[in-house]
């Protein structure tokens, strides 16, 4: 049985964490030709309203994959208003059309090569949206790669279709297709699949879990360590 721990925690309270997330999402993005992306920098590690949930061996702390969950605000832009705003002004207007709602976007996920095919990325997706619900976000959005948007639909995103052509984007390269994703309801998720709802329903209520399941590859136990304060 595969063991992996995912920790969440503020960037900026953890300097050696973020660089270990860094390093390990800069190494997946190379491995496919992809180095100009706007997730692949460190200036979030100092941004205050970024979170991260870092998917750690239990046994040295060895980096594994992770995922972000960072708050807009006037300080750093979303990663999405970056990306999308080349193709597309009116990201910035929908992301700051309602100032009275915490908006952020779960990006930069990744996971190493020896974890592939496990199916973390969906567990990290799914802790994502746990934790956005703790720091009571009311929007989260992302952008998705093709192989990446079925697991967002499963997990209760929609296609943000105002954007982009049908909420789809050549992105980060010409050859690639990312696209526009959204949540607009945490609190009912009433778009996810039945197991994922529940999933993302059972860590929202309780961060400090240990949750045994079956990937593609075989066991999965996950300690999850969510419980961070905004």
């Amino acid at each position: 049985m595969r063991s992996v721990v995912f920790r969440a925690y503020r960037a900026v309270d953890d300097r050696e964490s973020c660089e270990k997330f860094v390093a390990g999402h800069r190494s997946v993005l190379e491995a496919y030709g992809i180095t100009m992306i706007t997730s692949n920098n460190a200036n979030w590690a100092a941004h205050r309203n970024t979170y991260v949930i870092l998917a750690e061996s239990p046994d040295d702390h060895r980096a594994l994959g992770g995922v972000r969950l960072q708050i807009a605000d006037d300080t750093l832009s979303l990663p999405i208003v970056h990306a999308v705003g080349k193709v597309d002004q009116k990201i910035t207007d929908i992301i700051t059309r309602d100032k009275d709602k915490v908006i952020a976007e779960a990006c930069g996920l990744w996971n190493a090569k020896e974890i592939a095919g496990f199916g973390f990325s969906f567990f990290l997706l799914r802790a994502a949206i746990a934790l956005a619900y703790q720091l009571k976000v009311h929007t989260l959005y992302a952008l998705a790669a093709p192989v990446t948007v079925q697991m967002c639909l499963n997990a209760g995103f929609r296609i943000e279709t105002n954007l982009g052509k049908d909420g789809f984007f050549n992105y980060p390269k010409l050859d690639l297709v990312a696209t526009a994703m959204v949540i607009n309801d945490l609190k009912t998720m009433e778009f996810a699949r039945d197991e994922d709802r529940s999933h993302i329903f059972d860590l929202m209520q309780n961060p400090f879990n240990v949750l045994k399941t079956t990937g593609p590859k075989g066991g999965i136990l996950i300690d999850y360590r969510l419980n961070v304060a905004r």
